[in-house]
């Protein structure tokens, strides 16, 4: 299985990573969710250069143009509801891509031991598809184990790539455990060292959901 940390090469990505954990900067909730979205765009373009291409030619008002298009058909799979601005940038990119939808959440055993929940699924048929599943926060992995499960009630796809922001390197151990080596591939933004004893990524940049759309009872 194949871990992909954009951060570890020089570009424009890095600004955006360093912004969303700014305490100063991640309170301005437009900045946060654009910011999200820019680093899905990046990440999306990144992935297209790994898909399956064929060429084209295209009808233009004074010719003919060769063109190199590629042929995967994309699934794009959301955990809800920190996952929605890093979901639409693929979508910018992958605007041809069908969508999936999951809710997942922490049901607290006290306040440091809880389970993970799926609670809703709303996604195409994924037999033979690329499917993309997009977490800003890999935390535990958790999450992204549960999902990965509920997709497959969909049909089998014929590859995976689990989008993150930022990954925790136990989340990565999961994940590497839990979803098959042999078509998987990891990308993140960038990779933290641990998690808390809340599970939250440190040094991270706290509840993405929260500073995306607002605090929750």
């Amino acid at each position: 299985m194949k871990v992909i940390n954009l951060s570890e090469n020089n570009s424009v990505l890095n600004q955006y990573i360093a912004e969303i954990r700014d305490v100063n900067i991640q309170t301005d909730r437009l900045r946060f969710r654009r910011n999200i979205e820019r680093i899905g765009e990046i990440m999306a373009y990144e992935i297209s250069k790994t898909l399956n291409y064929a060429n084209k030619e295209v009808q233009t008002p004074l010719g003919i143009a060769p063109a190199s298009i590629a042929t995967n058909q994309l699934v794009i799979s959301t955990i809800l509801r920190a996952g929605i601005p890093f979901h639409q940038g693929f979508l910018s990119y992958f605007d041809y891509a069908e969508n999936a939808f999951v809710s997942a959440y922490r049901k607290y055993k006290d306040t440091l031991k809880f389970d993970i929940h799926i609670e809703y699924i709303a996604s195409p048929r994924i037999d033979n598809k690329t499917l993309i599943i997009t977490d800003p926060m890999l935390a535990t992995g958790g999450s992204m184990e549960l999902t990965y499960q509920a997709m497959l009630t969909k049909g089998n796809p014929a590859e995976i790539h689990v989008a993150s922001v930022i990954a925790s390197k136990q989340a990565i151990e999961h994940v590497m455990k839990k979803l098959p080596a042999d078509k998987t591939t990891i990308w993140c933004a960038a990779v933290d060292p641990e998690i808390d004893s809340h599970s939250y990524i440190v040094p991270g940049l706290g509840d993405a959901g929260d500073l995306a759309y607002g605090e929750k009872e």
